[in-house]
């Protein structure tokens, strides 16, 4: 399968997507797949990288990353279904700085229909795919206010406004997610607190090569590159260029 490179860019090359200089990000599940290529990203245009997640040195090896070329970034192991260490991981980040802008990315997928899908497998979703989102920007939304603003942005899905086989479950959270980054940036915009989401089609990520390994043994790479063309733009990319590729414009000014 296509070896996924999510490399830091050198900040001399010229390749910049976003202005972000001055600023901090907190990023959840920043140490694998998505999360780890915004991370990087936003590393490379200089912004100062707070990687939070539940496996600590993935968010070590991350950060490690981004320090070796050139960027700021720090690990933080944190469980966002814990209200309470969600609190304490963000006081201490707010005690030391303040934070502009807040990625909700970390989040578990499922495959299954509403017959599959067990009572603990819905329940784990939504712990970890709403609740999750709903404990990072009530743990940011008081900071943000008493700082001027900042720009909160959810990981959310097509999943979520469309019609996809076998994801009973992962479509609930992600439509989930859709309605409260409304709510949010209705409530919010008077305190200059920008609340956004952004729906990713297919991405190739861990999650993916588990996938394909536990369903289709032997035929991993035959699967991959079915799933790839099936993709509006003949392939696809696991890294943040792909991610964020015309999403350049609207993002130049930076969060603010």
């Amino acid at each position: 399968m296509e070896k996924r490179n999510l490399t830091l860019k050198s900040p001399s090359s010229g390749a910049r997507n976003f202005r972000l200089g001055g600023k901090t990000a907190i990023v959840t599940g920043g140490g694998s797949g998505i999360g780890q290529a915004i991370a990087l990203c936003f590393a490379a245009n200089d912004a100062a990288v707070r990687i939070v997640d539940i496996n600590l040195q993935q968010a070590e090896t991350t950060a490690k990353q981004i320090a070796d070329a050139g960027g700021q970034a720090t690990a933080h192991a944190c469980d966002v279904t814990n209200q309470r260490q969600v609190r304490e991981v963000f006081g201490r980040l707010f005690a030391k700085e303040r934070v502009q802008i807040l990625v909700n990315n970390a989040g578990i997928s499922h495959i299954g229909t509403v017959e599959s899908t067990t009572e603990e497998d819905f329940d784990r979703l939504f712990r970890v795919n709403v609740k999750g989102v709903y404990n990072g920007m009530l743990a940011c939304i008081g900071h943000m206010k008493a700082n001027g603003g900042g720009v909160i942005l959810n990981m959310a899905s097509i999943a979520g406004s469309a019609a996809l086989a076998d994801r009973f479950a992962y479509s609930m959270t992600k439509g989930a997610v859709i309605a409260m980054t409304y709510s949010v940036a209705k409530d919010y915009v008077q305190h200059n607190i920008r609340c956004n989401c952004i729906s990713p089609a297919r991405v190739h990520t861990p999650f993916v090569d588990d996938y394909l390994r536990k369903n289709y043994p032997g035929r991993e790479q035959e699967i991959y590159e079915e799933l790839a063309k099936s993709q509006p733009i003949g392939n696809w990319r696991g890294d943040c260029e792909g991610l964020l590729r015309g999403r350049r414009d609207s993002s130049d000014r930076g969060p603010r």
